[in-house]
């Protein structure tokens, strides 16, 4: 019991999606795709998320 109005639910979300007439960004889609650089964030927000064990990081010990 409770099954049929969670189906239904998901049933209506499903084709909302499918036959709704969404504008998509083509060109920013093709670019995440092809791992292109999206625009540059501010120097704080690279450091709020610079990964110190990224290969570009990496400096072996001699």
């Amino acid at each position: 019991m409770g099954r049929g109005r969670s189906k239904a639910k998901h049933t209506k979300v499903a084709r909302d999606l499918k036959y709704s007439n969404q504008e998509m960004d083509l060109e920013s889609l093709a670019k995440e795709l092809h791992g292109e650089a999206p625009a540059k964030k501010s120097s704080k927000e690279d450091d709020l998320y610079a990964d110190p064990y990224a290969d570009d990081n990496y400096n072996p010990r001699s």
